[in-house]
């Protein structure tokens, strides 16, 4: 019989009235789990840090045979491992997939293997052809997520080498592939070709980059429904965030080490700010936040409440976020004991999360009167900009504060939300981040600008 971990996520603002997110435990027993993936068939393959993907069938057991072991390549510890899993499209016909993993001089390197032509429950480990081998200067910040387009080109996010702040400049860096988002097409008999698309070709910038100024975007997915990609970069001392850009736009600078978030980093050196692309949420580092961990709008069928959410999670606090398409937040309570480190989907685009600390991959569920879709009705803020009040819609009965934190990470007002409205006047222009919260449990947060 499966378990089951209930946690309420406060569906009084997230609009099911009286629904559960629901934590199914669907398999355990894992090696610090980092990938959850399919393959467009019934299994999912689960990749270990430590260098071994496993396939579980659609109940929940796991192959007691490796799908690869590449153990032997690699450098496992810290933020370093096998850390990334890609299906080629035309899997089915061709057998390609691709990993990210440290080699064992600590370097990124992706690559491609075969499966098996006569045993689809395993790779053929001798099958690898590396196509990017990158030096690191430190142990940290390595990236990791890689996703196939829609147009078939395969996306690769790295982390900007590590040390604090981004030392060597490499996010900023055109011609270095850190701190980037690369798109690179594996159809190719030598090693990969450039897209003749790509931002920098012909011009000066590594041919590969398709996006730069990212600090260490551990996970990124693509929304298919909307034709937008969906970033988690994790930040530095203060802010997370969340980038939400259409697929087809290309030479973004995110910002990183210029901006953490919507604030000022370090901008010696940078460009103006108008060349680059802020967030579409940003969450601090209070209550014990510290790392997001990006995740999938989800798509699935069972929950029709939950879709158009942009499911992700905090690493350190244990809480699941819900994002709205207006760019705001709704906060779980804390999954005890669980260290979420991916999402990933199902064939049939259903949802899961799992924990690097005991090895174990929860269905994310909800009750079934969330599948009846009805009475939607989310906390609004408005107006927004404003330059006096703010008003809440949307909140039950209870107390509730509104805590209000500057570009800085200072806060700069703290009260009780008074009749539904917040008394802004006091503050001077420019961009805040508004959190509700009833007790010590944050809700719901969205930036706000006092104009």
């Amino acid at each position: 019989m499966k378990k089951t971990t209930f946690i309420l996520i406060l569906f009084l603002t997230f609009g099911v009235k009286g629904q559960e997110i629901i934590l199914q435990e669907f398999a355990s027993g894992f090696g610090s789990p980092v990938e959850i993936v399919n393959a467009k068939d019934s299994r999912l393959f689960v990749v270990q840090q430590n260098g071994f993907i496993k396939i579980v069938q659609p109940n929940g057991v796991s192959n007691s045979a490796d799908f690869l072991d590449i153990s032997s390549k690699i450098t496992f510890g810290g933020e370093r491992g096998l850390l990334g899993l890609a299906f080629h499209p035309n899997y089915s016909t061709n057998g390609y997939f691709f990993v990210y993993y440290n080699n064992t001089e600590g370097n990124i390197t992706v690559s491609r293997f075969s499966v098996n032509p006569t045993d689809p429950d395993l790779a053929d480990p001798a099958s690898e052809k590396i196509l990017l081998n990158i030096t690191k200067p430190f142990t940290n910040h390595n990236g990791g997520s890689m996703h196939f387009a829609p147009d078939g080109n395969l996306w690769i996010s790295t982390g900007d080498g590590g040390g604090g702040g981004d030392p060597n400049n490499n996010a900023q860096n055109k011609n270095s592939l850190l701190g980037k988002m690369l798109r690179i097409d594996v159809n190719s008999v030598g090693t990969y070709n450039i897209p003749t698309d790509n931002p920098f070709v012909g011009t000066d910038g590594a041919d590969e980059i398709w996006a730069i100024g990212l600090r260490n975007a551990w996970k990124f997915s693509f929304d298919e429904t909307t034709g937008n990609v969906m970033i988690a970069d994790v930040g530095q001392e203060i802010f997370e965030e969340i980038n939400r850009m259409p697929v087809s736009q290309s030479g973004i600078n995110y910002g990183w080490r210029c901006y953490e978030g919507n604030s000022v980093y370090n901008n010696s050196g940078c460009a103006i700010s108008s060349t680059m692309t802020f967030p579409m949420a940003v969450y601090d580092h209070s209550g014990g936040k510290c790392s997001i961990t990006g995740g999938y709008v989800y798509r699935g069928t069972l929950y029709p409440a939950l879709v158009g959410k942009y499911f992700f999670a905090d690493f350190c606090s244990k809480q699941i976020g819900m994002m709205n398409d207006d760019g705001s937040i709704i906060w779980s309570s804390v999954f005890a004991g669980n260290n979420f480190s991916t999402f990933g989907v199902d064939a049939n685009k259903e949802l899961y999360v799992a924990a690097i600390n005991n090895g174990k991959i929860f269905k994310v569920t909800t009750t079934p009167l969330a599948t009846e879709n009805s009475n939607i009705s989310q906390i609004k803020i408005f107006p927004n900009p404003t330059s006096d009040k703010i008003f809440v819609r949307g909140l039950k009965s209870g107390n509730y504060a509104a805590e209000i934190i500057d570009y800085e990470g200072k806060t700069v007002l703290n009260k009780m939300v008074n009749k539904e409205k917040i008394d802004v006047s006091d503050l001077k222009p420019g961009v805040y981040f508004l959190t509700i919260k009833t007790g010590q449990l944050k809700i719901y947060s969205q930036k706000i600008i006092i104009k």
